[in-house]
């Protein structure tokens, strides 16, 4: 038996080499079987070489004015005015430029440039530096700030390389990407990866629906694109998840498609937007069971404004919209964006559910401007861990609070930095460090001062009480 045995061993590892070297010898031949190198690509070397002329380098320069003057004790008419300006003329503080990196690209041979709208508001000169050495002043066409999109333009001697845009409805989960940019200003960049997931909602505005890819994305990157195999822009990288500041995998880009809706008024200098005039909220397991609710399907309409469009047609608190124009609206995040894009004046097609009862009402849609929102969070801090909402008299009247001025906390995750700080949801934290916050913008320029490491102190008010706290940024 033992001899048999080890025969069979002998003929069992003879048979394995030769077939080893069978299938070696193939696929030397011919290359990887059909299976693996289908939607594999060999190398992205081809893809890089044509898209990289399109991708540009944006500086944008802001000048920073100096605070104060020469030390005149006694006022302007001092008079040792002369003695001061003698001693401190080359102490005094001066003027200077504070600079970002970023990243846009091509998208017509006239010379518009697609970017992130941080990249350059606020910005006194923007330098756009092509990947042929060539440099050009740039100026801004539009901006808007809602969805983080910009446009700019150059005036170039010539025409110039562009990129496709794609269509990123049809991007797929675990598609091929690669990503183009300026990280941490070290010129043409390029990483590959693949999209790990869509729709991903980060708390970033009303209108965020973005793509998560794991293709390294670091500062710097953001209004580069994101490119499918074909060579088409399906994204613009725009944001990265990160505790220390630089990529751990998960990074997110601006559907193209959010993009091309908006394009042709960013090219008139402003984005117009529908307005239907209800605040939503999602739809819990809790209140799909208190109100009668056969699924948690579509966005529940917590307030309709007094006078607007949504009032006026006959929409009610307690409607749960569950359509909009012909398309399904599954979750809550899906209707801001699909009433914005929507005509200022146009009529339309609004689906709900009404004790039970599905109907569709036809609505007359205004025009949104700053003040009228349909009622989305406005940020999240993902390394604090909670999100936040500038307060407005009617979130303070639906909450039951006092004041008006403030940030509220919306949600706070369980076991983040601002959970074991003690911030619970509804508190409305109205000073950092003993300054003023009365929205969000004001919170996020007192917390951008800290550094991962720092603790800042925060002012909070809960149900009529006023206590301080503590949160460490995390590191």
């Amino acid at each position: 038996m033992g001899e048999k045995f080890v025969n069979r061993s002998k003929i069992s590892r003879r048979f394995f080499w030769v077939v080893s070297a069978a299938l070696a010898a193939v696929i030397l031949c011919t290359g990887l079987p059909a299976s693996a190198d289908a939607g594999f690509p060999g190398s992205f070397a081809e893809l890089s070489k044509n898209a990289s002329p399109a991708v540009v380098n944006i500086s944008a320069v802001k000048i920073v004015k100096s605070q104060g003057g020469l030390p005149m004790p006694f006022g302007q008419d001092d008079p040792f005015k002369d003695f001061f300006e003698f001693f401190y003329r080359d102490r005094q503080p001066r003027d200077f430029k504070q600079q970002s990196l970023g990243s846009g690209f091509i998208i017509d041979k006239e010379g518009f440039i697609l970017t992130n709208n941080h990249v350059v508001e606020s910005t006194d000169e923007i330098k756009v530096k092509l990947a042929d050495g060539r440099e050009f002043n740039a100026e801004i066409v539009g901006r808007d700030p809602k969805t983080d999109l910009a446009l700019i333009r150059i005036e170039p001697e010539s025409d110039l390389p562009t990129l496709s845009l794609g269509d990123s409805e049809t991007a797929e989960v675990g598609d091929w990407v690669i990503a183009i940019g300026n990280p941490f200003g070290l010129g043409h960049t390029v990483t590959a990866g693949i999209i790990s997931a869509k729709y991903r909602q980060i708390g970033a505005g009303s209108y965020d629906n973005f793509i998560q890819t794991d293709a390294s994305i670091n500062p710097g990157n953001s209004g580069g694109p994101l490119l499918n195999t074909a060579g088409e822009a399906i994204g613009i990288n725009t944001a990265i998840f990160s505790r220390s500041g630089g990529n751990i995998g998960i990074g997110f880009a601006i559907p193209i498609n959010m993009a091309k809706d908006i394009l042709p008024q960013l090219k008139e200098g402003k984005v117009v937007r529908g307005w239907l005039g209800v605040m939503i909220q999602e739809i819990t397991p809790e209140l799909k069971e208190k109100l009668g609710l056969s699924d948690s399907r579509g966005a529940l309409v917590a307030d309709v404004t007094s006078g607007g469009p949504a009032e006026k047609a006959g929409i009610k608190r307690g409607d749960v919209i569950v359509g909009f124009n012909g398309k399904e609206i599954k979750e809550m995040k899906e209707l801001p964006f699909l009433v914005a894009s929507s005509p200022v004046g146009s009529e339309a097609g609004v689906e709900i559910v009404r004790n039970g009862k599905r109907m569709t009402i036809t609505v007359t849609l205004g025009r949104l401007t700053d003040e009228k929102e349909e009622g989305a969070p406005v940020q999240t801090r993902l390394e604090l861990g909670m999100s936040l909402e500038t307060l407005t008299p009617e979130k303070a009247a639906a909450m039951g609070l006092a004041g008006t001025e403030g940030v509220v906390v919306t949600q706070v995750v369980q076991g983040s930095p601002a959970s074991g700080a003690g911030i619970r949801q509804g508190d409305v934290i109205v000073e950092v460090d003993k300054t003023s916050t009365k929205n969000v913008e004001e919170f996020e320029a007192a917390t951008g001062k800290f550094n991962p490491g720092d603790t800042m102190l925060l002012l909070i008010k809960r149900r009529g009480a006023t206590l301080f706290l503590t949160l460490k940024i995390p590191e």
